[in-house]
C-alpha cells in the first residue's frame, strides 16, 4: 500500500481543497493508497476570513505549528496544494521538503499573490521546477507550469453532477444565480452597471449562494436574494435558477482561474453567461450551452434574450446538462490516479 500526505490548504469548507482533494480520497483508498488529510487552515481561520474579512494570527500561527507536526510525521510522498508554508520563502520550504517526492496542485494563478513580495517572487517556480509531477486545473496554468516541469496534467476542478436536482422546479420569476466566496463576490460588484440596467428592463432576482451577510453589500437597483454557502444549498438553489453568470475582469488572476461555477451551473442544468476570460472560452459553446459575453452591451442583450426566448433558454439548458460528463469526478478520477502512480516514489 502505497502512502500519500495530502497537504491542502484549506479543510473540507475550503471549495478549492474540497474538490481538488478531499472529493478523491475514498477512491483513492479503493485503489490501495493509504491517504493522510493535513489541512493548514482551520475552519475557525476561514470562517473568520469569510465572516468578516480578516485573517486571525493566532489561528495563523496554530496552523503553522500544525504543519510543522504534520510534516514530521509524515511519509516521503506528497500531494501539496499551492505550498507548504505560506509566505515563507523557498529555501525554507525546500529544507521541510529534503527526502520528500511531491506533487503540486494548483487551480489559480496564485503567482499574483506574490510578484510584489521580493522574497517570495520566485517561490512557486521553483517549487515547480522540484516537483515530481504538477496537477493543473486549466490551459492557461499548463503553458506556464509547462516551461519548468515537463509532467504536468490538467484535471478540471470536477464535481459529482448526481446531488444537483438539474430537474427540480424553477422559481416563478426569472432567475440568475451566482455563487462564490465573499473575497470572489467583488467580481459581482465590478458588473453592478450592467445588473442595475438589466433590472431597468426586466423583471429577475439576482441569488447569491456565499453569505447571507453580504446583504449589506447588496447592489442598489437589484432584485437580490442572498444565501449561505453549504453543499446542501448549492445543489437545491443552483438548480432552480434559469441561468447562471460568472463575470470576471481581465487580470493576470483571473486568466488562471478555474471555471468550476459554470461546471455546477451544467450539472444543473442551466446554461451560463461568463466573461470570455481564460479557461471560459473552453468550456462554454458560445450560443450552445452558454454565452461568452464581453461588453456591458453583450451582457445585457444575452440575458435579455434568453428572459424573452424561452425555448432558446430550454434548448441551451439540455445542452448544458449533456455537457457536464467531461468534467465529472467519474471521468477524472482514473486519469488522477495513473497521473500520482507514475508520479511518485513506490
Amino acid at each position: 500500500m502505497k502512502r500519500i500526505g495530502m497537504f491542502t490548504r484549506y479543510t473540507a469548507l475550503g471549495a478549492s481543497s474540497r474538490y481538488r482533494f478531499y472529493k478523491y480520497v475514498m477512491e483513492l483508498i479503493r485503489d490501495g493508497f493509504d491517504v493522510q488529510v493535513s489541512p493548514f487552515f482551520s475552519d475557525t481561520y476561514l470562517q473568520k476570513l469569510y465572516d468578516k474579512g480578516i485573517s486571525s494570527r493566532f489561528e495563523a500561527l496554530k496552523s503553522y505549528i500544525k504543519r510543522f507536526v504534520d510534516l514530521r510525521r509524515s511519509g516521503r510522498n506528497l500531494i501539496i496544494e499551492y505550498e507548504l508554508l505560506p509566505f515563507v520563502p523557498y529555501f525554507i520550504e525546500r529544507w521541510f521538503l529534503r527526502g520528500k517526492c511531491y506533487i503540486l496542485n494548483f487551480d489559480d494563478n496564485v503567482w499574483e499573490k506574490y510578484t510584489k513580495i521580493w522574497f517570495l517572487r520566485r517561490k512557486y517556480s521553483l517549487l515547480v521546477k522540484h516537483a515530481a509531477g504538477v496537477i493543473v486545473a486549466n490551459d492557461y496554468l499548463k503553458k506556464r507550469v509547462r516551461k519548468l516541469n515537463h509532467n504536468v496534467i490538467k484535471i478540471p476542478t470536477a464535481l459529482d453532477p448526481d446531488p444537483y436536482c438539474y430537474n427540480a422546479e424553477k422559481y416563478s420569476k426569472f432567475t440568475l444565480v451566482w455563487i462564490g466566496t465573499p473575497i470572489t463576490y467583488k467580481y459581482l460588484q465590478a458588473f453592478a452597471p450592467m445588473l442595475r440596467r438589466l433590472a431597468d428592463e426586466i423583471d429577475y432576482n439576482l441569488l447569491v449562494i456565499a453569505r447571507r451577510e453580504l446583504h449589506k453589500q447588496a447592489i442598489e437597483g437589484v432584485n437580490m436574494t442572498f444565501v449561505d454557502w453549504s453543499e446542501d444549498t448549492e445543489t437545491f438553489f443552483i438548480p432552480r435558477a434559469h441561468v447562471g453568470i460568472m463575470p470576471l475582469t481581465k487580470d493576470k488572476f483571473s486568466q488562471g482561474k478555474s471555471s468550476f461555477k459554470i461546471f455546477q451551473y451544467f450539472a444543473s442544468g442551466i446554461p451560463a453567461v461568463v466573461s470570455p476570460v481564460g479557461e471560459n472560452k473552453k468550456v462554454v459553446k458560445d450560443g450552445v450551452n452558454g454565452f461568452l459575453v464581453d461588453t456591458e452591451e453583450e451582457w445585457f442583450a444575452r440575458i435579455k434574450e434568453l428572459y424573452s426566448d424561452r425555448k432558446k433558454l430550454g434548448m441551451m439548458s439540455d445542452a448544458a446538462m449533456k455537457s457536464v460528463w467531461e468534467y465529472s469526478l467519474e471521468y477524472w478520477t482514473p486519469e488522477l490516479i495513473k497521473f500520482i502512480e507514475r508520479s511518485l516514489k513506490a
